[in-house]
């Protein structure tokens, strides 16, 4: 069964229409441990038997070698508080919405009960945490892993196919937990559990939240002291480049071809899945489109063009990231800390630190406030995720460089002769290279879809990004324009307010906070509303003139009007942990999980404010690592 559903590119931007109704308890809902059977287990815990009957406490933070994860179990919370639940995780996980309410569902999400495993007998899956290693802002920073995250077991919706390891983050210290506690504050897994359902929401491939715990005796110093918490959260795979970085660094081969192969096999679903070079009209290669899921052979190419299938998992890896980061270009979001132990080995959003997402339009804003040379600013994200993709490339390096002789057996065993050294380094460097160019292609072809969505075009033409695309973001940055204010407002025009000069002066007005709109003979307006005319042509173009409800109702199915911005998560972090409120997570998950529409029966003059302009101060706010 392969690890990916049918549609794990595209998740569903509406509701859940045509989703198979969720009917299984937690008992019936079948459970595997994939990634734990076929790699390496900590050497020091082999079985989990061995860890299990382990003091917790020797289970602490140690160097972890010739291993991928170390089982260990939750610490205990105590009087437990289950804040809230995505009833859209649960639906997607394949649980009926009872289940939330059960006794057994708050045990196993607060870390008190392991599903999966039976203390008589000793068998069963045994939760386990990651180990890997990763550069942090451009640096070796060594091992890493899971410091603060432990997965429980994987679980398979029967009806989707699509199998997800879940796991608890803020639950203990484990083996890579470092000298920190291994706990998470209740502010960063509000943050967390928000923005994992929100980017699932407007389509953007992301690890997903189902539960939020508040551990009210747990308390947590941090930039203060805080209360506890921990997040529920799942994904297909938790892999990152910074899996592979680790036993790169040390030299460990073996481990590098086992990590390959099991991506290739478990998590993108077979070798045959994998993507080769793009065909050309001349019979040669090129990146000129995305494509995904071509059965290939396993070599092609001749001499230093070959490629194998080491090279088709990197390029596979390559062009999930470059669709992700294309993404959230689009929707002006900002991950904060790109390092490669928070980059997906399927392009996942993972990892919620600093995040945020644009407001008015800057594109040197990064919302991590120790990021001071702005390496991970909004405009530096493509370029970072390339260059994490290197690194990933160079761990791959001996495998994608030995071309046919990958599987021969003095290679396998003993690694490069001497004499084929310099092939093999120039054959990787010319895959890099070229992939190099498959990355920009597939980003480029991503971002233009998404673009064209955003602004009402069925199609996309070459004039297109400099005339509309590369002019509405810099009247936006000039006039420190709302950035999502401007796709769903522009979404409201009639072409009928465009046919004169003064009337496309009027709409202008529009894109302008109420207070803040410039005289009718501003530049300001003058600019807008010429641009606004080339727009009007171009939608004339794709749609003619008797289709402005659908091409409307388009806009509004791919523009948001509710974003998790950070003054609204700050509110919402002040009135849970400070004032008490409860309600409020649930109120705000029914924008957040729905975030196209136009209302949704909450409260009509909340729901207003929280779509509505960033309040006087609260704009492009910074938060740290510990958020």
């Amino acid at each position: 069964m392969s690890h990916l559903s049918p549609n794990s590119n595209a998740p569903n931007r509406t509701a859940t229409n045509g989703t198979p109704k969720a009917t299984h308890t937690l008992a019936s809902l079948p459970k595997s441990n994939v990634f734990t059977s076929h790699l390496p287990a900590d050497p020091a815990f082999p079985t989990p038997s061995d860890s299990h009957n382990a003091p917790r406490e020797t289970l602490g933070p140690r160097m972890v070698k010739n291993a991928v994860f170390t089982y260990v179990r939750p610490e205990i919370t105590h009087a437990p508080e289950l804040l809230c639940v995505s009833p859209r995780a649960l639906q997607d996980l394949g649980l009926r919405p009872e289940e939330a309410e059960t006794e057994e569902f708050k045990h196993l999400v607060a870390g008190n009960n392991i599903l999966t495993w039976d203390e008589t007998t000793k068998e069963g899956i045994y939760p386990w945490a990651h180990c890997y290693g990763g550069y942090q802002f451009g640096q070796w920073a060594g091992q890493l892993g899971d410091g603060r995250a432990i997965s429980l077991f994987e679980a398979r919706n029967p009806e989707s196919g699509t199998r997800y390891e879940i796991q608890l983050k803020g639950a203990g210290r484990t083996p890579y937990s470092r000298f920190a506690d291994g706990k998470a504050v209740l502010r960063s897994s509000i943050r967390e559990f928000v923005v994992s359902e929100y980017l699932n929401a407007i389509g953007i491939p992301t690890t997903r939240a189902l539960a939020l715990t508040l551990a009210p005796r747990s308390k947590v110093l941090r930039e203060r002291m805080e209360p506890g918490a921990i997040v529920t959260r799942f994904a297909q795979s938790w892999v990152r480049l910074g899996t592979f970085d680790l036993p790169r660094m040390r030299g460990d081969r073996k481990l590098i071809r086992t990590l390959a192969g099991y991506t290739a096999e478990h998590v993108y679903g077979g070798w045959d899945k994998l993507p080769s070079r793009l065909p050309t009209g001349d019979g040669k290669t090129t990146a000129a489109e995305p494509a995904t899921g071509i059965p290939e052979k396993t070599t092609e190419g001749e001499g230093l063009e070959e490629e194998n299938r080491y090279a088709r998992l990197y390029r596979a890896v390559i062009r999930r990231n470059a669709k992700t980061v294309a993404a959230w270009q689009a929707y002006g979001f900002m991950n904060g800390v790109l390092n490669t132990d928070n980059t997906s080995i399927l392009g996942l959003s993972i990892d919620f630190g600093p995040f945020a997402f644009l407001d008015s339009f800057d594109p040197t804003y990064t919302p991590n406030h120790d990021d001071h040379m702005l390496r991970y600013a909004y405009r530096n994200q493509p370029t970072i995720i390339w260059w994490n993709l290197v690194r990933f490339g160079e761990a791959l390096g001996e495998l994608i460089g030995a071309g046919s002789k990958v599987d021969d057996t003095v290679f396998v065993e003993q690694g490069v002769k001497e004499e084929d050294a310099d092939e093999l380094v120039k054959r990787a460097e010319g895959i890099i290279e070229r992939c190099g160019e498959e990355y920009k292609a597939v980003f480029l072809a991503e971002y233009k879809r998404l673009m064209s969505a955003r602004l009402g075009l069925k199609t996309f033409k070459d004039s297109d990004f400099e005339i509309l695309f590369s002019e509405i973001l810099d009247w936006m940055e000039a006039y420190e324009l709302d950035f999502h204010h401007a796709f769903r407002r522009l979404g409201y025009i009639g072409l009928r307010d465009l046919e004169t000069e003064q009337g496309r002066k009027d709409t202008a007005g529009r894109f302008f906070k109420h207070a803040d709109a410039p005289r009718q003979e501003s530049e300001s307006r003058e600019r807008i509303g010429r641009w606004l005319g080339k727009w009007a042509e171009r939608i004339r173009e794709d749609w003619g003139d008797g289709a402005e409800q659908e091409r409307q109702a388009q806009m509004a199915g791919v523009n948001p009007k509710f974003v998790p911005r950070s003054w609204i998560l700050d509110e919402l972090i002040d009135r849970v942990e400070k004032k008490g409120e409860r309600e409020i997570l649930n109120d705000i998950t029914k924008l957040n999980l729905s975030p196209f529409e136009e209302s949704w029966g909450w409260n009509e003059a909340e729901e207003e404010r929280f779509c509505g302009d960033v309040p006087k101060y609260k704009g492009m706010m910074q938060c740290s690592c510990s958020s």
